[in-house]
């Protein structure tokens, strides 16, 4: 393929960058690695370890930037004729951004974009299982991964079990550094995060919703980037923390009656990168899996994501 630009965002730092420079590495491309601007020393750290290792100088770089820098790094990966490719993991709209800069040199682009993950919770789901993988789906990394589950959708007959089972395990989590054996759920990756998560919160109870816990970052033993673990009943697809990825630990929950209605609301975004579904009626669960418009379905599993399984979106989410 020829040498690689690798923009990586800062949920998992380590991670995204691994992922992307080894089937590169092992390809015989070098890499250009471009770290989230939140999150630069993880990618240095990476490449004096590579370093250490023995991989040659020139084979894997990091140029790290400042947000002031960010769209001139962009420019110059994209623009650059030596880069033949560009793998970017982040936002649709930067995403969107990179790809249309990337088509006037014909890089190829490897683009893993935004999602809304729904969470289907079907009447004769196994209810320790659903509230389990709810608990993973959602509240994992505080909720910022790319996968993480944004919306429930749960049937009525079973909607009042849900919450207060999904509510009461999560008022079980505990907020604090990384690093206490104690701590179950850290921080936000910044303030700026916070405050769009309280905004969400704000705007589905104007909406009709009502938080059955957590949903006030501050107030109670909160502090700095810390944000509650949030659980939203009565929530609609109208609301700001069901439209667009939250990527906090919010959990808004829709009712639903039939399967159809469950597909649809699930569908009803441009986002096409997970989804999860709980049923044990395997053959309904099938034939709603082909019809939900995933990139990845996961069916009575929570962590969808394998070393041995592709992973990717489609629609908007890339």
């Amino acid at each position: 393929v020829g040498p690689c630009a690798l923009v990586t965002p800062w949920n998992f730092p380590l991670a995204m960058i691994t992922r992307k420079a080894a089937p590169a590495l092992a390809a015989g491309c070098t890499c250009v690695i471009k770290p989230s601007e939140l999150t630069p020393f993880s990618a240095l750290a990476l490449a004096e370890l590579a370093r250490r290792a023995g991989v040659p100088p020139g084979v894997l770089n990091v140029v790290p930037v400042s947000r002031e820098g960010v769209v001139a790094a962009g420019d110059v990966l994209t623009g650059d004729t030596r880069i033949r490719k560009l793998s970017f993991t982040g936002s649709t709209a930067i995403g969107t951004l990179l790809a249309a800069k990337s088509a006037a040199t014909v890089k190829r682009t490897s683009l893993e974009l935004g999602g809304n993950a729904p969470f289907i919770v079907m009447p004769d789901a196994d209810m320790d299982a659903a509230i389990k993988g709810a608990m993973l789906a959602k509240f994992r990394n505080s909720g910022q991964t790319c996968v993480a589950a944004n919306r429930f959708l749960v049937h009525e007959s079973v909607y009042e079990d849900f919450v207060a089972r999904l509510t009461s395990e999560a008022e079980t989590l505990a907020l604090g550094h990384g690093l206490d054996s104690r701590t179950t759920i850290g921080p936000l990756i910044n303030e700026a995060a916070c405050r769009k998560a309280a905004a969400f919160v704000d705007d589905a109870i104007v909406r009709g919703a009502r938080v059955t816990t957590g949903g006030d970052w501050a107030q109670g033993p909160f502090w700095g980037n810390f944000f509650p673990p949030t659980v939203i009943r009565d929530a609609t697809d109208e609301m700001a923390c069901t439209c667009f990825e939250s990527f906090a630990p919010l959990a808004p929950v829709i009712k639903f009656s039939t399967a159809a209605e469950a597909v649809a609301l699930a569908n009803d975004t441009p986002a096409g990168l997970a989804c999860y579904l709980y049923s044990q009626d395997l053959a309904l669960a099938w034939r709603m899996a082909e019809e939900l418009e995933y990139g990845m379905v996961g069916i009575n599993e929570a962590l969808i994501s394998h070393a041995e399984i592709p992973f990717g979106g489609i629609k908007e989410s890339g």
